[in-house]
C-alpha cells in the first residue's frame, strides 16, 4: 500500500486502544520538569531540549536509570491526577478511546515512601476527569517489578499483589511483570501471579523483549499469560509462534521502543509482519511515549510506512486492541462496533479492499 497523505490522516482520525503504555514513562517532558520544581527534585537536566537528549539512551539500564528519575519527581495526591488527566489528554489527541494502563506500585511505596492512599487517589481523580471531559477510559495494571535483590524483590512482590488485589473493583484488571529480564526469569514471580490470577485478576507478563524465547516460554508455562508485553523475541522459535497462533495468545508490540532499545536494528529488522503473517494476535503499542519520542499516531503509521500493511491488516490489528483487552464481553462488544462502524466511515478506500 502506497501511503498517502490521504491514508496518513486516516490512521490519525481512527479509532485507537493501546494496551501497553506505562503512566510513569508517559509523562511529558514539560510536566516532568514542572514536577521536579514543584517537588525539589534535581534531575540532571534543566529544559526540555536536554531532557530529550538525556533519552538517548546507551542500554536498557540506563532507560531504567531515567524510568527512575522520572517517578522520583512525584509526591503528592495531586501529582498522580496531573499525569493521568494529561494522558487523558493525550489519548484524546490521538484518537485513543481506550487504554490499559502500566503503573507500578512498589517503586512509589518503597521508593518514594507513598501509599495507595495517596498514588491511586490522584490517579482516580485523574482518571474520573479525564473520562468526563474528554471521553476516554482508563484501567490499570499493576506492575510486579523484576528488581535484583530477592528479599527486595519479595517485598516489592507482596505489596503490588495486595494493593492489586484490593483495588481490582476500581479499575484495576491485571497483574503485570516489568523491568529488567535479564537475570531475573519469570518463574521466580509465579506464586504471586498465582495469588493475582486466584482472586480475580489477568496475567500481563513482559516476555521476550530483552530475552529470547525461554522468557516467553516461561510467561505461559508458570504465569499462564492472557497477553504478552512485547513478546516480539517469540519469533526465533517457529514452535513458540505456532503455539500463539494455535492459543490466540495476543502481544502487545511497541515498535519504536524495541528500535530504541536496541532490540532490533531498524524497522526493516523487525518481526511484526511476520508474527502477524503466522497467525498470532498483534496489538500496537507506544510503550513509554516521550521517551521514545513517539506517540500512537506515529506507530500505527508505522504500520504503513514501514511494514508496508495494508490497511485491512492495519484496521485488524488496531481492532485487536479492543478484541483482547480485558474489558466486560458486552462492553469489549460494544466498543469494537463503534471502531469498525467509524472506520468505515472514515475510510479512504472501500472497507473490504
Amino acid at each position: 500500500m502506497k501511503f498517502t497523505s490521504q491514508i496518513e490522516t486516516y490512521l490519525q482520525r481512527v479509532p485507537k486502544a493501546e494496551l501497553h503504555v506505562h503512566l510513569e514513562g508517559a509523562i511529558a517532558p514539560a510536566t516532568l520538569l514542572q514536577l521536579a520544581e514543584r517537588n525539589r527534585v534535581d534531575l540532571p537536566v534543566k529544559s526540555v531540549a536536554e531532557m530529550q537528549d538525556w533519552f538517548r539512551y546507551r542500554d536498557f539500564d540506563h532507560f531504567i536509570e531515567i524510568f527512575v528519575a522520572a517517578t522520583s519527581c512525584l509526591r503528592t495526591a495531586e501529582d498522580y491526577e496531573l499525569i493521568a488527566y494529561e494522558f487523558g489528554a493525550t489519548m484524546a489527541r490521538q484518537n485513543v478511546r481506550y487504554a490499559e494502563i502500566t503503573f507500578s506500585p512498589s517503586t512509589h511505596y518503597f521508593l518514594l515512601g507513598l501509599s495507595h492512599e495517596i498514588y491511586f487517589t490522584g490517579l482516580q481523580r485523574g482518571r474520573a476527569r479525564a473520562q468526563k471531559d474528554f471521553g476516554v477510559e482508563m484501567r490499570w495494571v499493576f506492575d510486579l517489578v523484576r528488581v535484583n535483590e530477592d528479599e527486595h524483590r519479595r517485598r516489592c512482590a507482596d505489596y503490588t499483589t495486595a494493593v492489586a488485589i484490593e483495588l481490582q473493583h476500581e479499575g484495576v484488571v491485571a497483574i503485570g511483570l516489568g523491568g529488567a529480564e535479564v537475570g531475573n526469569p519469570p518463574e521466580w514471580f509465579a506464586p504471586w501471579v498465582d495469588k493475582a490470577r486466584a482472586a480475580g485478576l489477568h496475567s500481563v507478563p513482559h516476555a521476550g523483549e530483552t530475552v529470547g524465547p525461554e522468557s516467553v516460554w516461561g510467561a505461559l508455562r508458570t504465569l499462564g499469560a492472557e497477553r504478552l508485553g512485547h513478546g516480539v523475541r517469540a519469533s526465533e522459535d517457529p514452535e513458540l509462534v505456532a503455539y500463539l497462533a494455535e492459543k490466540k495468545i495476543p502481544i502487545e508490540v511497541c515498535p519504536t521502543s524495541n528500535i530504541c532499545l536496541g532490540v532490533y536494528q531498524s524497522y526493516q529488522h523487525h518481526p511484526l509482519p511476520a508474527l502477524y503473517a503466522a497467525g498470532v494476535p498483534v496489538t500496537i503499542n507506544t510503550d513509554d511515549p516521550p521517551l521514545f519520542n513517539t506517540n500512537m499516531n506515529h506507530e500505527v503509521a508505522v504500520l504503513a510506512r514501514e511494514f508496508q500493511l495494508d490497511l485491512p491488516t492495519i484496521n485488524e490489528i488496531l481492532l485487536n486492541g479492543v478484541r483482547y483487552s480485558f474489558l466486560p464481553p458486552a462492553e469489549k462488544q460494544h466498543l469494537e462496533t463503534r471502531f469498525k462502524q467509524e472506520m468505515e466511515q472514515l475510510s479512504p478506500i472501500p472497507i473490504n479492499e
